[in-house]
């Protein structure tokens, strides 16, 4: 589950790509990591049918019988849509577009844990060494409630981004899912515009080359450097 994506690009390449036709972000920061449950910038359908870019909350409503506490901090990964939950927010009036350069995976390797925070280190990917632009397809709507106990209930538009069974390079890391990936500019059209039987298509695994490993934990790093000394693959 991917709970942690980077932001670096310019907001020009960010409306270009998805084609926005109206900004309301205010000034995006040059890198930026997003975490649930705090703001991201998505393209999204707007309620006056306009493409916009705007910062929204991480994490869909969760559904009822899955909400412990008094709180709902929300879902940031859909995987099934078909789930009646998730039903009501498949049309184009919800969908929108998550810009992304590089996203993580916590590693699955006990040592990679830090020994200051006992938080495991992550894998980082991307489209290549350069990081480029790409979007997550993702999902958004309004809803009042509350998402953190001390701040009460209150009215937010939030968002999260579709998941799918994980191509060659994510499954070592994380073997039951990766998100899914929007990377030209046609299948972004699709996303936003086409209905729900075309649009549903697109949940499909990244090919195998689509994605590269772009920052690893320094144990990896150590382990990688041995096999090369002794001959070995990684």
């Amino acid at each position: 589950m991917c709970n942690l994506y980077n932001v670096t690009t310019t907001q020009e390449a960010m409306r270009a790509l998805s084609k926005a036709l109206r900004d309301i972000l205010g000034n995006l920061e040059p890198s930026r990591d997003v975490y649930p449950n705090r703001p991201g910038p998505v393209v999204r359908n707007a309620p006056d049918g306009q493409r916009e870019a705007v910062n929204l909350l991480w994490g869909m409503p969760t559904p009822a019988e899955r909400v412990k506490g008094k709180a709902d901090y929300g879902m940031t990964n859909i995987r099934n849509p078909q789930y009646a939950h998730w039903q009501q927010y498949v049309g184009v009036e919800h969908r929108c577009v998550v810009p992304v350069t590089s996203f993580a995976e916590p590693s699955p390797t006990p040592s990679d844990k830090d020994p200051e925070t006992g938080i495991q280190r992550n894998f980082w990917f991307a489209l290549s060494k350069e990081r480029p632009l790409f979007f997550f397809a993702g999902l958004w709507t309004g809803w009042q409630g509350v998402r953190r106990v001390k701040d009460g209930p209150g009215d937010f538009e939030l968002y999260g981004f579709m998941t799918t069974k994980p191509n060659a390079i994510i499954a070592p890391i994380h073997e039951k899912a990766m998100p899914v990936i929007l990377t030209t500019a046609d299948e972004i059209e699709t996303w936003m515009t086409a209905p729900w039987a075309e649009a549903k298509r697109l949940q499909r695994t990244a090919p195998d080359d689509a994605l590269m490993i772009v920052d690893k934990p320094t144990t990896q790093v150590k382990a990688l450097q041995a096999s090369l000394v002794q001959g070995k693959l990684f």
